[in-house]
């Protein structure tokens, strides 16, 4: 074993699945904060926490070689008041928290890693967007991903490195975007969605959790853009999809039918829409290796795992 914990708060999600799967085997104890109660599962173990107090569930911290917080309600909703309430809520209150506990520990966690969104960036659509000369866009989304970033850096934390992960679309087998993209191709919708121009800036499961054991290994803090070095429009990476699935065709979904069914499941027309063409400059320069860094292989590798 490798290390000695990792934590993982706010875990019991789609990505912090991914990374207990990956350090299961790397560490003693891969440790999950959570609301709700879970057996142990190995050596993978549940503890319980509200996100708003501190508790016994602090000692889970001391001497941690990593924190990771994915803290956050899904945006995947329609942006009513009582939920812009709650997204912003769910993301700043643990985070301050964390910063609070972790600056009192005697031994705190080595690194601590605040997972953020790559979409506090402009709709790019002209070039890509990096942690130097990328400009910060405007909007309620942007708005949480300001607000989530200065509640992570707003407790001095000495002892604990941080860093501020702006993630992109993470692309599995399991859960997030692309079964829901894949179904379309199954059922023959997988055309573009609007005109199609819009980039999408992704990057595969794997190479997020290969990040963050990458930055236990090399002193870089602050904020990285945690994508794939190419970014794909919409209408490439959905004949990408077709392809590899072995479908030849895909009715496109013109805006005026995104607008319609947007309101049917309750979501918002900018998840779907929004240019998000990032770099990931810092992680670049300073030498990590995506293992990938395509867009069709990572859809092929994807498509070869089993569900």
């Amino acid at each position: 074993m490798k290390y000695n914990s990792i934590v993982i708060a706010g875990g019991n999600g789609y990505l912090g699945k991914v990374l207990a799967r990956y350090y299961r085997d790397l560490a003693e104890k891969v440790i999950i904060l959570s609301r709700k109660p879970q057996p142990a599962d190995g050596n993978v173990e549940t503890v319980l926490w509200d996100g708003k107090t501190a508790g016994s569930w602090t000692n889970v911290l001391q001497g941690a070689d990593l924190l990771v917080n994915l803290c956050g309600k899904n945006v995947n909703c329609r942006y009513t008041d009582k939920n812009r309430k709650e997204i912003i809520a769910s993301r700043v209150i643990p985070s301050l928290l964390l910063g609070q506990v972790i600056a009192g520990l005697s031994n705190p966690p080595k690194l601590w890693i605040n997972v953020t969104s790559a979409t506090i960036y402009r709709h790019a659509e002209d070039h890509a967007q990096n942690e130097e000369t990328g400009n910060i866009g405007y909007g309620f989304s942007i708005d949480v991903c300001k607000q989530w970033e200065e509640a992570f850096f707003a407790v001095p934390t000495p002892l604990t490195r941080k860093v501020a992960l702006r993630m992109g679309i993470v692309l599995g087998r399991n859960d997030s975007v692309f079964p829901r993209l894949l179904n379309l191709v199954k059922v023959g919708l997988g055309g573009r969605q609007g005109d199609g121009e819009q980039y999408i800036s992704w990057i595969h499961e794997h190479d997020v959790a290969r990040c963050t054991e990458w930055l236990m290994g090399n002193k870089v803090d602050g904020v990285l853009n945690c994508v794939a070095p190419e970014a794909v429009k919409n209408v490439t990476f959905m004949k990408l999809m077709r392809d590899a699935y072995g479908v030849p065709f895909g009715l496109p979904s013109p805006q005026w039918l995104l607008e319609i069914g947007v309101l049917m499941i309750g979501t918002e027309m900018e998840l779907i829409l929004k240019s998000r063409w990032v770099a990931p400059k810092r992680l670049l320069d300073a030498g990590f290796n995506f293992q990938f860094s395509n867009a069709k292989h990572a859809i092929h590798d994807i498509l070869s795992l089993r569900v």
